[in-house]
């Protein structure tokens, strides 16, 4: 039976996260709590690995995992033509529950599966994720769960389902989220939300007509400044 570590004390996440991060970085896989649901997860580096986390839920490498990190500044090493609202959303959300689909960096040696060139990412708001992100680096992980099944809340649901395709679980109680993160689209000029999840359209809208905002304010003629020509106003084209 694989082992069941309990991160719920500060002394068992000390036990438990070199022997997993360990694991983890030889390609095995883990099923570790996230502000949202529990997650299974891989390192996002190794190809045999994210496979065997799709084996794990049933899936096919059309449904590529979504990518894990343990801080926002990771963003700029895993994705390239980042919007600045894209930026402003990840300033206000992370760590918490929105996932960005950005372009992903082409030189990066990994393979999630069919992304067409994307990857989403996101940094989860939970103590014992964001140590192992911090020891690991960045992780492929989905929901804890076999395809079209719930997803999991605790670590016993998650291990009913996945049992012995996973390594490692860490329980770290049960979940306070329990919706998954609302996944926006972020690789065009005009965001579009995926999947609604524990941020509602309102919020995450809000936040990008703000940045846009703010982003003609600054691009806005300085107060007592002249011209020859009458000012114009300006438009998200200059």
């Amino acid at each position: 039976m694989s082992p069941v570590f309990d991160c719920t004390t500060e002394a068992g996440r000390a036990d438990a996260l070199p022997k997993v991060a360990e694991g983890v970085r030889n390609g095995r896989l883990v099923v570790l709590p996230t502000d949202t649901v529990y997650g299974i997860g891989a390192d996002a580096f190794s190809p045999e690995a994210v496979r065997d986390l799709l084996d794990a839920k049933g899936r096919g490498t059309d449904m590529p995992p979504p990518v894990l990190v343990p801080e926002p500044r990771t963003l700029e090493g895993l994705a390239t033509e980042v919007p600045e609202y894209a930026r402003a959303l990840v300033a206000e959300f992370w760590p918490g529950p929105l996932t960005v689909v950005l372009r992903a960096q082409p030189s990066l040696a990994w393979d999630l599966g069919e992304t067409g060139g994307t990857v989403a990412l996101r940094m989860p708001d939970d103590e014992v994720a964001l140590a192992l992100l911090r020891e690991v680096g960045p992780m492929a992980v989905s929901s804890a769960n076999r395809h079209g099944y719930p997803s999991s809340r605790t670590v016993v649901e998650a291990a009913t389902q996945l049992g012995a395709s996973v390594e490692f679980y860490l329980d770290g109680g049960p979940s306070t989220g329990g919706l998954a993160s609302t996944i926006v689209d972020c690789t065009r000029d005009e965001p579009a939300i995926l999947r609604l999840g524990a941020l509602s359209e309102e919020a995450v809208m809000a936040v990008v007509e703000r940045s846009r905002a703010d982003a003609l304010e600054l691009s806005g003629a300085e107060p007592g400044a002249s011209s020859q020509d009458e000012p114009r106003e300006s438009t998200d084209d200059e």
